[in-house]
């Protein structure tokens, strides 16, 4: 039976960069993920490469200092052998399958051999629970993960850009990491995404120093608050509050 669920399009737009990994943090659960890659652009001092487009969903536009960008920006730098892909536009879970395949379009293009992603997952747990789980394929794991002290993530599935960024990872050679931590309700969960800086950094072998994470999350707290917001009116099928001029 044919899906009634629209196909949506994604632009990608974009200076060539030699790279081997690219890093994602979406718009999703507790924004944990989106803030830990926001953090790592802004503490390495990336560059802004391009972005991504598209015209048949609700958009946004953020802005600061009166100074507007994009709402999903790729950003790099010339020493690192990393891409960040910085989300910060919701994407329902219809348009998913189409994000990721633009991603992959893209990475294939251009030669990128794998993928890793941050993100929070909405799970129920107590204070042991408070650390970095992996998701990922074997080569992946081969490759990345063989001696480092990350739990795999016990049982469950994953939905959404992840689902499908993992599913092309199984079925070809492109390795696939989704690195998870349990999530609260407040947004941004800056101790989750302090949690991912970490796991990131052991992975990588990067000297990310996350102390500032806590002043850098209080100057976005009330933009990410919104977003938030934004998020769970969409989900819940309601229009968002016009409260873009804040």
């Amino acid at each position: 039976m044919a899906s009634d669920a629209p196909e949506v399009s994604f632009e990608i737009t974009a200076e060539p960069a030699r790279a081997s990994t690219l890093l994602c943090g979406f718009s999703r659960f507790g924004l944990a993920g989106l803030t830990a890659v926001d953090y790592l652009v802004d503490h390495l001092e990336m560059d802004p490469i391009g972005h991504v487009t598209t015209s048949e969903l609700p958009t946004i536009t953020p802005f600061e200092n009166g100074v507007p960008r994009h709402h999903t920006r790729l950003f790099t730098r010339s020493d690192l052998d990393i891409l960040v892909l910085v989300n910060e536009l919701f994407v329902p879970q219809f348009a998913a399958d189409d994000l990721a395949k633009a991603i992959l379009a893209w990475t294939d293009e251009h030669g990128i051999e794998e993928a890793a992603v941050l993100s929070g997952v909405p799970v129920a747990h107590g204070p042991d629970d408070h650390r970095v789980f992996y998701v990922a394929t074997e080569d992946y794991k081969t490759s990345r993960l063989r001696d480092l002290q990350i739990p795999a993530m016990g049982n469950g599935f994953l939905d959404g850009v992840n689902a499908s960024l993992l599913a092309r990872g199984m079925d070809t050679d492109f390795r696939t990491g989704i690195f998870l931590t349990p999530v609260h309700a407040q947004a941004p969960d800056v101790d989750a995404a302090l949690r991912l800086i970490d796991g990131f950094e052991a992975v990588y072998g990067l000297d990310v120093d996350s102390g500032p994470l806590e002043a850098f999350a209080q100057e976005v707290q009330q933009y990410y608050q919104e977003l938030a917001n934004r998020l769970e009116n969409v989900e819940r099928g309601q229009m968002p509050e016009d409260r873009m001029y804040m």
